[in-house]
């Protein structure tokens, strides 16, 4: 499927087909999250596969939205806050891989006092850079699940403390998102976007 046929496709799935979804698309989606980039390639999402049903069933004590349960597989997106802590280790990487050459960034300079900064910021701002950059993967599992012919929801509304200790994670994680995934079992149409005109403030 060529992607700009998977975003045109992609809707929010909330019924689902009892249909298992096969160990190699589990892999797959999971591959897609993998190579999503991040800010100094930090890498901080984390996942917790959720495929049995007595496993799934306990979350109904997390979220109100009951078609989560009932999707044959829900992906708990995570952060792992411990990643800013290979921050020097990730810069490294980045300059082997030449990641910087032709740009300022290639000396090192820039990429030092960021990371001076980046040093400074609190939890909730430390927090709020790694789920953003969890979300770019999360998309990923998303359009890969399009083309793999499955739907999939993103899942704000539910306790992400009561996840996490119901997944049994310690404190360097924070459960950001729910995805239900599965065969859809209804074809909703497109939702309402509002116009290029009113999407585009301006062009300078």
């Amino acid at each position: 499927m060529e992607l700009l046929r998977a975003i045109q496709s992609r809707r929010s799935i909330r019924k689902f087909k009892s249909d298992p979804v096969p160990d190699i698309y589990i892999k797959e989606l999971l591959e897609a999250a993998r190579l999503a980039p991040s800010g100094s390639n930090l890498q901080p999402a984390r996942y917790v596969v959720i495929k049995s049903e007595k496993e799934r069933a306990k979350l109904k004590e997390c979220t109100p939205l009951p078609f989560v349960v009932n999707a044959p597989v829900v992906i708990a997106c995570c952060i792992d806050k411990g990643v800013m802590g290979n921050t020097v280790e990730r810069y490294k990487e980045l300059m082997e891989a030449k990641a910087f050459v032709d740009t300022p960034l290639a000396d090192g300079t820039v990429i030092e006092a960021y990371a001076k900064r980046r040093g400074s910021l609190d939890q909730a701002a430390i927090k709020a850079y790694l789920t953003l950059n969890a979300s770019i993967a999360i998309e990923h599992i998303a359009l890969r699940a399009v083309d793999l012919g499955l739907g999939s929801c993103w899942i704000m509304m539910f306790d992400s403390e009561k996840t996490r200790r119901l997944l049994e994670l310690d404190d360097r994680y924070d459960v950001v998102a729910l995805l239900p995934v599965g065969y859809p079992d209804q074809s909703p149409a497109a939702r309402p976007r509002v116009p290029m005109e009113e999407l585009v403030i301006k062009e300078i």
